[in-house]
């Protein structure tokens, strides 16, 4: 097994990913203005003012630039070698959060330390890729040797997110499930993403198209059915490499859609529901025998998929009732089933005009109307990008997103080149994090995903989700400097 030589400061400056950092302090610096741009009101207040939030922002940058270069002198066998205490301190601190914190919207997430409130939620992120990469790193672990390593891992990251669900943070939870494309890199069936795929698609159909019908079901759920033949028939050409089996059940398929049309249209009352059940059914019949009579056993996952499908989609109005009454109403705005241009609706719709308003060069620094009038509420926060996209146009939007992408990349690349299983899942798990928050953040200021409430990296205003990802950021730096001191025996 791989170890590093002792600490040597020297030589983590000298072999430090320069470039990584480069990108780190053009994106916080490129915040900071953005959060003054936000936040600006015509009183010609400096940037690094006190009262202002860009001001404050400018602390929250000097102490995390402070706590990297902390975190950059100590010894990288550290972060492996605490990884699990590390993760059971944010685990206690995340289970009595909810007691000693004050309620501030209705959740309970934040501890105030004098002045200062501190979200914990935001450092289990880099406490819970730690805990992941140890147990990754543990001798002769192999994630599909046995169901227990799944159990492990999983466990690892459902903790946290039980615990950030007690204090209502839905959005901080979510976040954590990101590291599923860890578990995909470490060896995790594409299968289980396709079914995580899936079922949101099953979902966001199934909840979007209810107010018509076609033979007499809800049209989502028609769609649905549709969609989950269509799977069928292709896992069954995938898993029996037979293209016959394939063009059998598609001829069965539309077969007797064609007839139910018919029928249909000669006024004939056909149960829809109970029809389209039944030629799912004898479809997964005729692909249990062909997976007999040419030994296939792969055919079965065919089999399950459309009868798990089939389950979900009629648990799917029954977890959407059990939702909160705010989240549902998020969830129809995002779908464009309610238009609540007012309420729920609002901030995406008055972001959307202010992306919209900037055009391709936008408005220019500090000329952003929408901005400058504070139509959208949290515009320093989580709604950050919308000021980009008004101000700075289409340019500046894609420039934040190149920087994004340039982030991810060098993290990827960083994971790739790590001699240390430990290494390469952590750079995964940090990589993970930047694409979640990113596309997410994105999406639900531009109105294609439901207003979470997570920030935009770098970008939003806020010490505890600055220090957070900097805490990741850096201990990436620092182990993947410690490469080339790693000896093996």
């Amino acid at each position: 097994m791989p170890l590093p030589r002792r600490n040597d400061p020297a030589s983590t400056f000298r072999h430090l990913d320069w470039a990584t950092i480069a990108i780190y302090l053009v994106m916080v610096l490129a915040g900071m203005v953005s959060i003054y741009a936000a936040c600006y009101n015509f009183d010609n207040a400096s940037m690094f003012a006190d009262t202002e939030f860009s001001g404050k922002q400018l602390r929250w940058i000097g102490l995390s630039l402070i706590l990297g270069l902390v975190i950059l002198l100590i010894d990288a066998r550290m972060y492996d070698t605490y990884a699990y205490p590390i993760y059971v301190g944010i685990v206690i601190l995340l289970a009595i959060t909810p007691f000693i914190a004050h309620d501030i919207k209705g959740s309970k997430s934040w501890l105030s330390f004098g002045p200062m409130s501190l979200q914990p939620a935001e450092f289990a992120k880099f406490a819970t890729a730690l805990a992941l990469a140890k147990l990754f790193s543990s001798y002769h672990f192999v994630l599909n040797a046995k169901p227990s390593n799944y159990v492990k891992a999983l466990a690892i990251i459902f903790i946290p997110i039980l615990l950030i669900l007690l204090q209502n943070e839905t959005g901080s939870a979510l976040t954590f499930l990101a590291l599923f494309l860890v578990l995909y890199r470490e060896g995790m069936s594409g299968l289980v993403l396709f079914a995580a795929i899936f079922a949101v698609l099953i979902f966001v159909v199934a909840i979007k198209f209810t107010e018509t019908t076609v033979i007499g079901i809800p049209t989502g759920e028609f769609v649905v059915m549709i969609m989950i033949m269509v799977v069928m028939a292709a896992m069954s050409v995938l898993y029996s490499r037979r293209a016959e089996i394939g063009r059998n059940l598609l001829f069965w398929f539309c077969g007797t859609g064609i007839i139910i049309y018919i029928l249909d249209l000669c006024e004939i009352n056909v149960p829809g529901l109970p029809a389209l059940l039944c030629i799912i059914g004898i479809a997964c019949i005729y692909i249990v025998i062909e997976a007999i009579k040419y030994h296939r056993p792969k055919l079965y996952i065919a089999c399950a998929t459309a009868v798990l499908s089939v389950v979900f989609l009629f648990s799917v109005n029954m977890a959407f009732d059990k939702l909160q009454p705010h989240q549902k109403l998020r969830i129809q705005v995002a779908l464009g089933i309610v238009e609540d241009l007012r309420n729920a609706g609002y901030n995406v719709n008055q972001s959307k005009i202010a992306i919209g308003s900037g055009g391709f060069f936008g408005k220019g620094f500090l000329n952003g109307t929408q901005t400058k009038l504070k139509y959208v509420p949290e515009q320093h926060t989580d709604f950050i990008f919308c000021t980009i996209g008004e101000e700075e146009g289409f340019v500046g939007a894609t420039i934040v997103t190149l920087l994004f992408l340039a982030l991810i990349l060098r993290v990827l690349a960083i994971g790739e080149r790590q001699p240390t299983t430990f290494g390469r899942v952590y750079s995964y798990c940090v990589a993970s994090y930047f694409i979640f928050h990113f596309c997410i953040n994105i999406g639900m200021v531009i109105g294609l995903c439901p207003v979470i409430g997570i920030p935009l990296p770098f970008f939003s205003y806020g010490g505890s989700s600055l220090w957070g990802f900097t805490i990741l950021l850096f201990i990436l730096l620092k182990i993947d400097a410690a490469r080339k001191n790693v000896l093996s025996y």
